[in-house]
């Protein structure tokens, strides 16, 4: 449906906003300012999820209380309004990416359901039994489950680039994996439990002498890194809105066109079809293929609004800032002994993964909790990686934008008192 004459869809790339320093930043964002066992907020988990500025709740907001509708469906003025801000987000999505074209631009829930996706439709349709697909020992499990899953289906054989002790990739082994058999590389840009950030474009580069294609998990880096899917030359790209300031429920999966042009449909109902009979199906050309149902209207808009919020920042400053912080956190745990950090790679961002010897990482999250601070221990749902590393959980402290060197004294200041506790 194209939007009613009145309807003016937001281009960003039109918008030369003047940047806001970084320093400003967190006033936009209404949770932290809220207190946690009487102290304001440390949240250092924004690897997990990142908080999100009003600038986001007042999109979603707005949309629901203005012109909420279905979109794609009515002919009315609130039909037409929402369609035109739920492409627009499209269109907003593919331009932050550098997509060729908001055509390859698919919404899903998540990542994990861009990659079940891709897993599940290209995959069956193009994988046969004996074909390697290579991972690493970085991944989330959301980008090794679906591949064990399709192994179960198509007998694929799945091979694994393991991690150096200083949390890099050991490259001499991903070339020795690299083959004829290889028919796809599917690999973090940046660990979710580590920061370390993977030389994707070489990666993808390498994988594609030998015929293969490339899925990049992109749900960290997006964040943190200037992400260009035509440079890296990207099969498919991956992420998720939750963690790039927008709302849950909102993912994307980016292929490139003749990709999503040659896969089937991964789920049957409406929206993704040309014509249904009981004799026949035609199903519609990509995107929409791949969006059975009615889709998360309001999430992709507020997705939208996310992007169009960080189109206002000074990016350079925003990703220094990041930077500083990491710095000055790791000088701050190095001095404190009996602290190990667990990536020491050259290209790392935003992420600090570290135990304290003596103290479980979950009693030093609750430590860390009673003094407003929120931190995440556990697996980081990379248990592969956190075998490899000899534990079985990291406490995990994660920056972004909105966080500040005070943050850093606080988590150096619990770290601490949690030596103080148990040692």
């Amino acid at each position: 449906m194209k939007p009613a004459p009145d309807i003016k869809v937001s281009d960003m790339s039109q918008m030369k906003p003047t940047p806001r320093p970084v320093a400003a930043l967190k006033a936009d964002f209404p949770a932290l300012s809220q207190k946690v066992n009487g102290r304001i907020v440390c949240y250092l988990d924004s690897a997990a999820s990142a908080q999100k500025p009003q600038a986001v709740i007042d999109a979603m907001t707005r949309v629901m209380t203005d012109h909420y509708s279905n979109v794609h469906r009515g002919v009315y003025t609130f039909g037409a309004k929402t369609s035109a801000a739920f492409e627009g987000a499209r269109e907003k999505v593919a331009r932050f990416l550098n997509a060729a074209s908001e055509k390859e631009i698919v919404f899903t829930r998540n990542a994990t359901e861009a990659i079940n996706l891709v897993a599940a439709t290209w995959g069956d349709a193009f994988l046969n039994a004996g074909d390697e697909v290579i991972l690493t020992e970085l991944e989330h499990h959301a980008n090794i489950v679906p591949w064990h899953m399709l192994r179960a289906r198509k007998g694929i054989v799945i091979k694994v680039v393991p991690v150096l002790p200083d949390g890099t990739l050991d490259m001499a082994a991903f070339d020795t994996l690299l083959s004829s058999k290889t028919k796809l590389l599917s690999v973090t840009q940046m660990s979710n439990a580590l920061g370390t950030v993977t030389p994707v474009a070489a990666m993808i580069a390498k994988a594609h002498s030998v015929g293969a294609r490339v899925l990049v998990d992109g749900s960290q880096a997006v964040a943190h890194l200037d992400v260009d899917v035509r440079a890296l030359d990207a099969d498919f790209y991956v992420f998720t809105g939750h963690k790039l300031y927008g709302p849950s429920g909102i993912g994307i999966l980016y292929g490139k066109a003749d990709l999503l042009a040659a896969m089937p449909p991964y789920q049957g109902g409406g929206e993704m079809i040309e014509d249904v009979s009981f004799e026949n199906i035609t199903y519609k050309d990509p995107p929409y293929r791949f969006e059975a149902g009615t889709p998360a209207i309001v999430e992709a808009i507020g997705l939208g609004a996310a992007i169009d919020w960080l189109g206002g920042i000074d990016k350079p400053a925003a990703l220094a800032h990041e930077a500083k912080l990491l710095a000055a956190a790791e000088e701050k745990l190095h001095a404190i002994d009996g602290v190990r950090i667990f990536s020491t790679a050259p290209d790392r961002a935003s992420i600090l993964s570290f135990e304290l010897t003596g103290v479980h990482p979950h009693d030093m999250a609750t430590i860390f909790d009673q003094l407003g601070i929120c931190v995440r221990a556990g697996h980081h749902c990379a248990q592969p990686l956190m075998r490899a590393l000899g534990v079985t959980a990291t406490v995990r402290a994660s920056f972004a934008l909105y966080n500040s060197m005070e943050d850093v004294e606080r988590l150096a200041e619990a770290i601490l008192k949690a030596k103080g506790l148990f040692q």
